[in-house]
């Protein structure tokens, strides 16, 4: 059996939300990450108020409430660096369905393969662990080391949503891929 949440790159963690809360402020103030993550106006949030959220979460779980979403840090590998964050949010257990999202706050990480195995390890934990059928994400047209890297990850193309959002003035299309069980475990047997 394989370790879910280690690969040779990186390695997913679940930290104290203290930390989580402190890079996620300090990683929001770099426009260009925000632009190619959310398609949210640009704001910014500090390390406590986004430390309460996480914290709130925290306690419904432990109350027995069912998650959001499942979250992970990445963390670099050797030197195991807090670089960012994969999560897959809003299952459909009916219909065994969940989206992703992915971050680098890193810039140096960038482009190097980190967030391709992050998102890897993402989608063995939603086959193997989660026992879903489809992984679905959405990223911006403009983002194409993205798209690149979620090719190599297993995605596919599935649509465009036409005009979506609006950076600088200008109207982009988001496009929708998506993974099932089955592709995954013809690149990833057992």
């Amino acid at each position: 059996m394989k370790d879910l949440f280690h690969g040779s790159l990186v390695r997913l963690t679940a930290e104290e939300p203290a930390v989580t809360a402190s890079a996620f402020s300090r990683w929001g103030r770099n426009t260009t990450y925000h632009r190619l993550l959310n398609t949210d106006p640009q704001r910014l949030f500090s390390s406590k108020s986004i430390e309460k959220e996480l914290e709130k979460e925290s306690e419904k779980m432990a109350q027995g409430g069912l998650p959001e979403g499942f979250f992970f840090d990445i963390r670099a590998l050797p030197e195991d660096r807090h670089i960012g964050f994969v999560g897959l949010w809003g299952p459909e257990w009916t219909h065994g369905d969940i989206v992703v999202s992915i971050g680098l706050g890193e810039p140096e990480y960038w482009g190097k393969g980190y967030g391709t195995e992050a998102m890897q390890l993402a989608l063995r934990y939603a086959f193997t662990e989660l026992n879903l059928h489809r992984v679905t994400l959405y990223v911006f047209d403009y983002n194409t080391r993205a798209i690149r890297s979620y090719e190599k990850a297993g995605f596919q193309f599935e649509g465009r949503i036409k005009g979506l959002i609006v950076r600088d003035g200008q109207r982009t299309d988001v496009t929708c891929m998506g993974v099932l069980h089955d592709d995954w475990l013809v690149a990833h047997p057992q």
